[in-house]
């Protein structure tokens, strides 16, 4: 590290921000968290986080909407964070299917505002989080950062594609050192309620059956949310810098020659069938499940998995929870979260 000033986490109320804001307050840090607690999912969720946030010295807290420019340049101001880990986003891929301009607002006009901030504060790192989403129609696995990504599939990606290309713009025009971090499937304790391992407790718990799309042949690179802290905080600590390698008559897709920017994959680095998925999470709740096969929804893709060579050897990532083990951490924590 080369400041020891503040860490603006965006999204801190959100899944991965409240655990990355945790973790980076364990090792001392001044952290400034910046959310809006939308009503996306149970705003009550994010609250607790918060409250978890809020007990402790080091964490200052901000309810703003990241599209609200007047206001992010004035935290911007009132601060001067250099080191930004940018994960507050509209996420969901089949909520952007019917609702594209709130991923705009969010995603793109959000992210320009935290861009402005890093600009105006002369940033000496920006970590942001993309999705392996970005993969798209591809099909070839595993999904390495020197493939293309042209063909996303919905909206959510898209402004994730646009999220990859401006910080590339602005780390060539300003100088602003840029790391993407791709996230698959992440899971794990205060996961959100809109993503299957939680839906599927729920519905287990309850009695009620779960919708399995994709008529069971989904494989996903199922992630647990500690090792992607790791991968987010590792980032921090490693700024990037042009690629003495790259070339711009055969450019890589994942550095750049012309500017300190980067794209990192962060995985699990395995991909495992939704019917093992639940297999685990029965025997964590000693319950069965009754199935509802559905056919795949539009914009949803039928496999994941992570290629992290170039986060290993960027950052040292080595993810190591196994689902069983990740799935009861879950499990335990929904059952004392909600009383169950």
């Amino acid at each position: 590290m080369t400041t020891k000033g503040p860490v603006l986490v965006t999204g801190s109320a959100g899944f991965i921000g409240f655990h990355t804001a945790q973790r980076l307050l364990a090792r001392g840090e001044t952290v400034i968290g910046v959310d809006n607690l939308n009503s996306y999912y149970d705003p009550t969720l994010k609250q607790a986080r918060l409250d978890r946030l809020l007990t402790g010295p080091g964490y200052i807290h901000h309810t703003l909407d990241l599209a609200d420019r007047e206001g992010m340049a004035a935290l911007f101001a009132e601060h001067g964070p250099r080191r930004i880990v940018h994960l507050g986003a509209q996420a969901g891929i089949r909520y952007s299917v019917e609702n594209p301009e709130t991923y705009i607002d969010s995603n793109v006009v959000g992210f320009l505002t935290v861009l402005e901030g890093a600009r105006a504060v002369q940033a000496e790192h920006l970590v942001f989080a993309s999705t392996s989403s970005v993969f798209g129609a591809n099909a070839a696995l595993p999904f390495s950062v020197q493939q293309g990504v042209a063909h996303p599939l919905n909206v959510y990606s898209a402004t994730k594609i646009a999220n990859e290309a401006m910080a590339h713009a602005y780390a060539y025009i300003f100088g602003i050192p840029s790391t993407g971090l791709r996230f698959f499937t992440v899971y794990g304790p205060w996961g959100r309620p809109d993503m299957a391992l939680f839906k599927f407790t729920r519905a287990i718990l309850e009695g009620r059956p779960i919708d399995v799309y994709g008529a069971g042949a989904m494989e996903r690179d199922f992630t647990y949310v500690d090792d992607i802290v790791d991968g987010v905080v590792a980032a921090l600590d490693s700024v990037p810098a042009r690629d003495p390698e790259w070339r711009a008559e055969a450019p890589g897709p994942a550095t750049s020659g012309v500017a300190p920017w980067r794209i990192l994959n962060l995985g699990a680095g395995r991909r495992e069938p939704l019917s093992r998925y639940i297999e685990v999470l029965e025997q964590a709740l000693e319950r069965k499940a009754i199935l509802n096969v559905m056919p795949t929804q539009d914009g949803e893709m039928v496999r994941t998995e992570a290629d992290v060579t170039e986060s290993a050897a960027a950052l040292g990532y080595a993810p190591s929870t196994p689902i069983d083990v990740g799935v009861k951490r879950f499990v335990d924590w929904y059952r004392d979260f909600y009383g169950v």
